[in-house]
């Protein structure tokens, strides 16, 4: 197939997908507005830099969708091997006070390689999945190679530290494994191995205040002055909204600065206090959209590489809106994770578009004459 669109390609854009998606950033701009109203100086004006990224990273997607997807299965591994690199080069240039941001080394240049690894990974793990087409449920020993593909970068990540997107990205395998057949034996001994699995990481890898957090989502009122000030002014501006909301740019939690971080991890209750319990479930609806309309495509996909794909990048979006949701809401712990083409960051907007641009690529290209898979 070529490279650019075919006329069939054109009559099969995938409408549904890219007015959700569109929606989304255009309500992350508006609510990015209200959300920097509050400051003065360059911060004031992010709004306009996120419209920037919405551009530079809408010209990439539209080439990443025009790119006929199963070009991508033999880039697997030399871009996950690309990721790798990056993701270590942030330690050899970790020095730089540009790249150090409350004691976490995760930019280069100005961009989180972390971000873009988690696509690479996706590509990767719906390369070695497309090699290995086995239709006989899968051990554990037969999931090692994709565990290591995941868990490398994710340790990496760890060690930068960022708690919260490393855990993207085993969320991300899990998405993926869950779709695949495993043995029940497998299942069971995975799920049993859980326990002291958590048991290590609690005492010899996460660091203090990231035990902080977790403890601070069991005790919210334990320390609300510090660890818990985020979480709680995060649930206030939310009850405040209501059903509709005090109104554009009114939030008093928001205007009076009560909100930390809220044009990149809390842009939720900002969202929230200004348009109340409706213009929440719209933006909850719209997320639910893309996940059930990225799984729908990944189920019509004409190869086993295209649904791994669309699993994949379906589940960057929705890993990452269910976290910042659940953390502002006070259902799970803050780590720190972004809400898709909702909160303000380059790398951030670019991946989520990127994402949207797999699922829309292998949507384009679900009506053929190849089987569809029944299984991964």
């Amino acid at each position: 197939m070529s490279d650019k669109f075919s006329d069939r390609d054109q009559n099969h854009f995938d409408w549904p997908l890219f007015i959700a998606a569109a929606l989304i950033a255009v309500l992350g701009v508006i609510n990015l507005y209200s959300a920097t109203s509050v400051y003065q100086g360059a911060r004031s004006e992010l709004y306009i830099s996120q419209v920037q990224w919405l551009v530079v990273g809408g010209i990439i997607a539209g080439v990443v969708a025009a790119i006929d997807y199963r070009h991508l299965e033999r880039l697997g591994y030399v871009l996950y091997t690309f990721g790798i690199f990056s993701l270590t080069l942030v330690f050899v240039l970790s020095s730089g006070a540009a790249n150090n941001v409350r004691n976490a080394n995760r930019w280069i240049f100005g961009f989180q390689p972390s971000e873009f690894m988690k696509l690479f990974m996706v590509i990767a793990l719906a390369k070695y999945l497309h090699d290995d087409p086995r239709s006989e449920g899968r051990t554990l020993r037969e999931l090692l190679v994709p565990a290591v593909l995941a868990g490398a970068p994710a340790l990496l990540i760890l060690k930068q530290p960022d708690l919260g997107t490393a855990t993207i990205h085993i969320l991300i395998f899990l998405t993926i494994v869950a779709m695949t057949r495993i043995r029940w034996q497998s299942a069971a001994l995975f799920f049993g191995s859980m326990i002291p699995s958590g048991y290590i990481v609690w005492n010899y890898v996460l660091l203090g205040y990231q035990k902080a957090r977790v403890t601070t989502f069991i005790n919210p009122e334990a320390d609300l002055l510090h660890t818990g000030w985020h979480a709680h002014h995060a649930r206030v501006a939310i009850g405040d909204g209501g059903l509709f909301g005090s109104g554009f740019m009114k939030g008093t939690q928001n205007q009076f600065g009560f909100i930390p971080d809220q044009f990149t991890d809390f842009p939720f209750p900002v969202f929230a206090e200004e348009w109340g319990f409706v213009g929440c479930t719209i933006l909850v609806c719209l997320y639910g959209f893309l996940t059930v309309w990225g799984i729908h495509i990944a189920s019509q996909a004409k190869d086993r590489f295209g649904a791994v794909l669309a699993v994949g990048a379906t589940a960057v979006i929705f890993w990452h809106a269910l976290i910042n949701i659940g953390m502002a809401a006070g259902v799970l712990p803050v780590v720190g994770v972004t809400l898709p083409l909702f909160s303000y960051g380059g790398s951030s907007v670019m991946t989520m578009l990127m994402s949207i641009a797999l699922v829309m690529n292998v949507s384009m290209r679900r009506h053929g004459s190849v089987p569809t898979p029944d299984r991964l």
